[in-house]
């Protein structure tokens, strides 16, 4: 019988009390699995311990513990080495993990047209505008200075150029980082991953790069100043030329 945790329910007018199964041990052991790499400042290629360890300081069966495992491998969080060197490590971190999950599951939704590029940029408007704005209070001088190289980097280059691609992607994830909340930064991986670049593909014959270029230099000049108000204004005025431009190219 699979290790289970059973739970005692108090009395009710049906009856004195019923045992139910509430948690299946693997799924707990998972859990606690992903609370020990965070608690401990765990990264990727870390070694979490070996199967024999983990079994034992949990308190649970090989079997249970394989479980669990395998449970975390199907998400991506773990890896598993073999030989004398061997043991669990460390894949993702639960936030990238997150991320990564988040960006697939709106990669497919997008691909099977369950969700429109407006209603994702709208979600963007409710993530980025505020982003900035905690950017701006955080924002010191090497912040300032990687924005506007990200800014120089995209300069004298098309929308939908490699060169222009990146740096735009470099800037949004410098204000991102610079937020300080690790779930916000880590809720924002889906727009690198799979937004900027069904963006790019979608409009970047119908945008202007300098109005990019110039909305961009009103977020960095906010920044700057550490305005978190002026930086969500103007985050929010970028973002909506995205959407009016996406509206125009559906508009035919």
């Amino acid at each position: 019988m699979s290790d289970v945790y059973r739970d005692r329910l108090p009395a009710t007018p049906e009856g004195p009390y019923d045992w139910v199964v509430s948690v299946d041990v693997s799924e707990e052991i998972a859990g606690r699995i992903r609370l020990k790499v965070a608690a401990e400042g765990l990264q990727p290629g870390d070694r979490i311990g070996t199967e024999q360890e983990l079994a034992e300081s949990f308190g649970v069966s090989r079997p249970t513990l394989r479980e669990a495992l395998r449970l975390l491998g199907a998400a991506q969080l773990i890896r598993i080495g073999r030989g004398r060197s061997g043991g669990i490590f460390v894949a993702r971190t639960p936030s990238e993990g997150m991320s990564r999950s988040l960006s697939e599951s709106i990669s497919l939704m997008l691909a099977a047209e369950n969700v429109t590029m407006e209603e994702l940029l709208d979600a963007r408007l409710s993530l980025e505008v505020p982003i900035a704005g905690r950017a701006a209070r955080n924002a010191d001088e090497t912040v300032t200075a990687r924005l506007e190289q990200c800014v120089r980097d995209a300069e004298g280059h098309k929308p939908g150029t490699p060169p222009f691609n990146d740096a735009d992607a470099s800037f949004h994830r410098v204000l991102a980082e610079t937020a300080g909340n690790d779930l916000l930064f880590a809720l924002t991986g889906w727009i690198l991953e799979v937004v900027q670049p069904s963006l790019v593909r979608h409009i970047s014959d119908s945008v202007d790069a300098e109005a990019i270029l110039d909305q961009h230099r009103a977020i960095v000049r906010a920044v700057r100043r550490n305005q978190h108000s002026a930086a969500e204004r103007a985050m929010s005025a970028h973002i909506e030329y995205l959407i009016d431009v996406v509206a125009a190219i559906r508009a035919g």
